[in-house]
C-alpha cells in the first residue's frame, strides 16, 4: 500500500519550471502526488505535521526525462567489453584480450565490445577481422561504434555467420570489403550487422533482472525518473513488462518498438499501450530512415565533404515510410522516425504528410517524433509546424562530434547542427536527448551544450544557434512530458502531478553558463520515494 504521508521541501531553490522565473518556497508531497507547492508559511500552516526536508540550499527541479534512448540496449551491455576509452588499434585488441581473460571466455561463448569510435583513433579509419582475430579467431567477436550504426566482426563471427566472401550488401546497409572484394568483417546500418550479430545473441549469458537494475541507477543517478526504449522488438518489450511484474523498476519506461512488430506486439499488450503497468508503457512504433553523420551514413540532400557526390543512403523506401505512418495515424498511435541528413528529414515528413492526406486529415493527437534532427534545414522546421511534429535533438553532437561535422559537413551545415533556436523559433516543442548508450545519459551536459555549443576543441559551432538557460531546461522537462502526452502528470512541480523530483547542488538558471556541466545531481526522486542519492 502506497505510503500517503506527507513530506515538506523547503530550504533551497525550488524552480517550478512552471513559467520563467516561477519559484516556489515549499513543496508539500503526499505518497506518489505533489499536492502543494507556494508559500512556505502556507505549507507549514496546512501541513504542520508533515516530514520536513531541507535542501540546505540545493535546488530542487522537476526530475528530467529521458526523451530517447535505448534502455534495454543500455542495460545488455552495461557489462561488455567498454572500447570508449580506446586511442588506437593496439589498445581495442588489448582491452578485448583482458576482457577474454577476466570473463574465462571460450569458444562456445561471444565477446561483444562497444563505444569505439574511428574518429578520435590515431588509425582515423574502422579496425578489421585481422585486427580482432589477434585478440581470438576462435571465439566470436563482434564490437559496436559509438554511433550503434555499424561495427566490426572477426573471423570466426562471419564464418559463424555463413557469409560467404561475396556477400551481396542488402538494401539499406553494406559490408566493408578488402580490394580484392573479400568480407573485412566491417558492416554498416541494421540490416548488415544484424546479420552478424543474431547468430550469436543465444550465446550472452544475461541476467537481464541484475542489468536493468544497473541500467536503472546509471539514468537515476543523472536525475532522470522517465527513460524510454527506443527501438526494441516485441520480444523484448514482453520481456521487460514480464520482468516488471516480480522487479519492479524504480524508473517509467516508455517502449518503442520497430514498425514492424509494434501492431501484433500491441495487439497482445492492450494494457500497456499509452498506460504504465508496473512502470511500463508502449508509446508507439519506431522507424530508422537513415544512419550516422559522423559515421558519413547520413543521407543527406548535398554531397559530404570530400570532393565526391557521395550523400550517404536511405534505409527505407519512401513508400514504406508512408504506409508506417498511414498505419500509425489510422491506428491513432505515436511514431518515432530516426533522422541525421536532412534527406532522411524530409523523407519523413513527405510521409507523413502524405498519410496524413491519405488518412482523411483526421484531427488526431498523434505526436510524430523526428529523432536526433541534427540537418534538418529551416524549410523543414516550418512543414514540421504544420505537422504538429515534434523535434528530438541529439545536442550533444555540438560537443562529441562538432569537429568532426565540420571536416564532414563544411562551416555552414556544421553550424546548424542541432538546430535548436530554430526551432524554438518556429514554435516547435523542443527536446533533448543523449541516445544513450550512444553517450551518457547526462542531461546538465546536454543543457551546457545547447547553452554553450561548444565542440571538444573548444570551437564555438553556429553561435546563433544557442539557446537560454531555461529553453534548455525545459526541453528535458516540459516538452520531454509533452513528447510522451505526460504533460498533465510531470514536467513541471504543481499541485497534483508526480512528485518526480531532482536535487541539483546549484541552480543552473544561476550559475555560470560555462559551468552548467559541473553541477552534481544530489538525489532523484520518484513518485515521492528517494531512488538514488549521491551521499
Amino acid at each position: 500500500m502506497e505510503d500517503l504521508s506527507y513530506k515538506l521541501y523547503y530550504g533551497g531553490d525550488i524552480v517550478s519550471m512552471k513559467s520563467r522565473g516561477d519559484y516556489a518556497e515549499a513543496v508539500v508531497t503526499a505518497g506518489s502526488r505533489i499536492v502543494f507547492s507556494g508559500a512556505k508559511k502556507e505549507a507549514e500552516e496546512k501541513y504542520g505535521d508533515a516530514l520536513r526536508i531541507n535542501l540546505e540550499g540545493k535546488t530542487l527541479m522537476p526530475a528530467f526525462i529521458d526523451a530517447h534512448s535505448h534502455f534495454l540496449q543500455t542495460a545488455q551491455g552495461i557489462d561488455m567489453c567498454d572500447l570508449s576509452e580506446a586511442e588506437d588499434f593496439g589498445q581495442i585488441a588489448d582491452m578485448l584480450k583482458k576482457y577474454v581473460r577476466e570473463h574465462a571466455v571460450e569458444e562456445n561463448a561471444v565477446v561483444f565490445g562497444n563505444g569505439y569510435d574511428h574518429n578520435f583513433l590515431k588509425e582515423k579509419k574502422h579496425p578489421d577481422k585481422k585486427l580482432l582475430d589477434t585478440v581470438s579467431d576462435k571465439i566470436p567477436i563482434y564490437i559496436s561504434h559509438v554511433s550503434g550504426h555499424m561495427g566490426v566482426a572477426n573471423s570466426a563471427l562471419l564464418r559463424l555467420a555463413n557469409l560467404a566472401e561475396q556477400e551481396k550488401d542488402p538494401e539499406g546497409g553494406r559490408f566493408g570489403r578488402y580490394d580484392d572484394g573479400s568480407l573485412s568483417g566491417y558492416a554498416e546500418e541494421l540490416p548488415a550487422f544484424m546479420q552478424l550479430v543474431a547468430p550469436v545473441m543465444e550465446r550472452l549469458e544475461t541476467d537481464m533482472a541484475v542489468q536493468i537494475k544497473k541500467a536503472e541507477r546509471l539514468y537515476l543517478s543523472n536525475g532522470i525518473a522517465t527513460v524510454q526504449e527506443g527501438a526494441g522488438t516485441g520480444a523484448a518489450v514482453k520481456g521487460l513488462a514480464e520482468l516488471a511484474k516480480t522487479e519492479l523498476p524504480d524508473i517509467d519506461v516508455v517502449a518503442y518498438m520497430l514498425a514492424e512488430e509494434y501492431e501484433e506486439t500491441a495487439a497482445g499488450m492492450p494494457e500497456y499501450v499509452g498506460k504504465y503497468v508496473n512502470h511500463v508503457k508502449i508509446g508507439g512504433s519506431k522507424i530508422i530512415l537513415d544512419g550516422s553523420p559522423q559515421g558519413r551514413s547520413a543521407w543527406l540532400s548535398a554531397p559530404y565533404e570530400g570532393g565526391t557526390d557521395y550523400c550517404g543512403y536511405p534505409a527505407h523506401s519512401q513508400e514504406y515510410v508512408t504506409a508506417e505512418c498511414l498505419k500509425a495515424i489510422r491506428g491513432g498511435y505515436q511514431i518515432l522516425a530516426h533522422c541525421n541528413g536532412d534527406a532522411a528529414s524530409g523523407q519523413f515528413i513527405e510521409g507523413y504528410q502524405a498519410a496524413w492526406e491519405k488518412a482523411g486529415r483526421p484531427h488526431t493527437d498523434i505526436r510524430p517524433v523526428m529523432i536526433h534532427c541534427q540537418t534538418v534545414r529551416d524549410d523543414q522546421l516550418d512543414s514540421m509546424a504544420r505537422l504538429h511534429m515534434i523535434p528530438s535533438v541529439f545536442v550533444g553532437h555540438v560537443y562529441y562530434w562538432g569537429d568532426i561535422h565540420l571536416e564532414n559537413l563544411g562551416k555552414e551545415r556544421a553550424g546548424r547542427i542541432s538546430p535548436a533556436a530554430s526551432a524554438l523559433r518556429k514554435g516547435l516543442a523542443l527536446n533533448f536527448h543523449q541516445d544513450t548508450p550512444v553517450t551518457k545519459p547526462d542531461m546538465l551536459h546536454s543543457v551546457w551544450c545547447a547553452v554553450n555549443r561548444r565542440t571538444k576543441s573548444g570551437k564555438l559551432l553556429g553561435e546563433e544557434q544557442c539557446i537560454d538557460v531555461y529553453e534548455a531546461l525545459k526541453a528535458v522537462t516540459v516538452n520531454a512530458a509533452y513528447a510522451y502526452h505526460e504533460e498533465n502528470r510531470k514536467g513541471t512541480i504543481e499541485a497534483g502531478k508526480e512528485a518526480d523530483f531532482v536535487i541539483l547542488s546549484e541552480n543552473p538558471l544561476k550559475a555560470e553558463k560555462d559551468r552548467i556541466k559541473e553541477i552534481k545531481v544530489i538525489r532523484t526522486v520518484k513518485a515521492g520515494r528517494l531512488v538514488y542519492s549521491a551521499d
